[in-house]
């Protein structure tokens, strides 16, 4: 696969700087850049790689910094090589096949296109919209409704009366539904609480490798549309996501948590139960959230606070810290 420089300039909406008819063929990374191939300065850490890139173009957001050579000017060359990589890299075609080999209950809807590949079970009572992928070794339970266009990697597991909005993208050994940790100390014993929600996740939602959503014990817990959730995240029952969220890795979500829309939380931060957290929300790594914020701030430490606070909070105990070792060079000289 090729396609010109002016071709993709066009394609991007991107002001071409140089010669337009030189062919690219793929894309690399700046630091690596190899012969016939975009990449783009989306750091100006990076900038020193720029100059002895073997790369063909480059995307960068101001031509002064091509000095000479070829490339593309666009606001975020970061979404811009997103851009290309989709060029480069066509959507897998759905071979619209039931393999001989999966277990698919006779009282189900598959609508058409739908693909189902070796070793996945689709059980009693489960809908499946056109053009979706079901991957090897999958499991879906019964009742479960899945949208059009979805995309369920191998391995994954879907429990009963989960509900899959369109373009969902489920990776590899995701869990989606399974109880909520409820238990009720009684007489030495952890008495088990029913777990009879269900897990809805919206459109356009995509869930990495080995995270886990429990479902509601009464209820649903929901995800909103776009919402983009990493690796190894657990999502705990009856939990409310907004729309257009992104969490990253080793986050921990606790029950009954009510989240706002366009929410951001990286790594390895967490959140205590029964609270909620507005709109327009990020966490530093390894913030701890324990009680419900307004929204709108930047949040880090824990307990988690305004950024500026924790800075603040921060560079007093590094003065303290100095002046108590101020006091002890000075008690040592006595």
């Amino acid at each position: 696969m090729k396609f010109s420089l002016k071709q993709i300039a066009d394609d991007i909406g991107g002001v071409l700087i140089g010669n337009g008819d030189i062919v690219i063929r793929g894309v690399s990374e700046i630091d690596k850049g190899e012969e016939n191939t975009i990449t783009f300065l989306g750091n100006m850490k990076y900038k020193k790689y720029l100059y002895s890139s073997k790369a063909a173009a480059f995307f960068v957001n101001n031509k002064k910094i091509l000095s000479g050579m070829n490339g593309i000017v666009v606001e975020n060359p970061q979404l811009a090589i997103a851009k290309v990589l989709e060029m480069f890299t066509p959507p897998r075609k759905n071979i619209g096949k039931i393999h001989e080999k999966s277990i698919v209950n006779q009282n189900t809807n598959l609508k058409s296109n739908v693909t189902v590949m070796p070793g996945a079970i689709i059980e009693e009572g489960v809908s499946i919209g056109k053009d979706t992928y079901i991957g090897s070794n999958s499991v879906v339970g019964e009742n479960v409704s899945i949208g059009s266009k979805c995309h369920i990697h191998p391995n994954v597991t879907i429990y009963s009366n989960v509900i899959i909005g369109n373009s969902v993208i489920l990776h590899s050994g995701t869990v989606i539904g399974s109880d909520g940790f409820g238990f009720i100390p009684q007489n030495e014993e952890n008495v088990k609480i029913p777990q009879t929600g269900n897990v809805i996740i919206s459109d356009d939602v995509e869930i990495g490798a080995n995270t886990v959503i429990d479902r509601a014990t009464i209820g649903s817990t929901q995800i909103g549309n776009m919402t983009k959730i990493d690796n190894l995240v657990h999502i705990a029952h009856n939990t409310q996501i907004g729309k257009s969220c992104l969490i990253t890795a080793q986050v921990g979500i606790a029950g009954s948590v009510k989240i706002g829309q366009n929410c951001t939380f990286a790594g390895q931060s967490g959140v205590a139960p029964h609270v909620q957290i507005g709109k327009n929300s990020t966490f530093a790594a390894k913030s701890g959230v324990t009680k419900s914020l307004p929204g709108g701030e930047v949040y880090a430490g824990f307990p988690a606070r305004k950024i500026r606070e924790h800075n603040k909070r921060e560079a007093l105990i590094n003065k303290i810290n100095t002046i108590e070792k101020n006091l002890k060079r000075v008690q040592s000289k006595k």
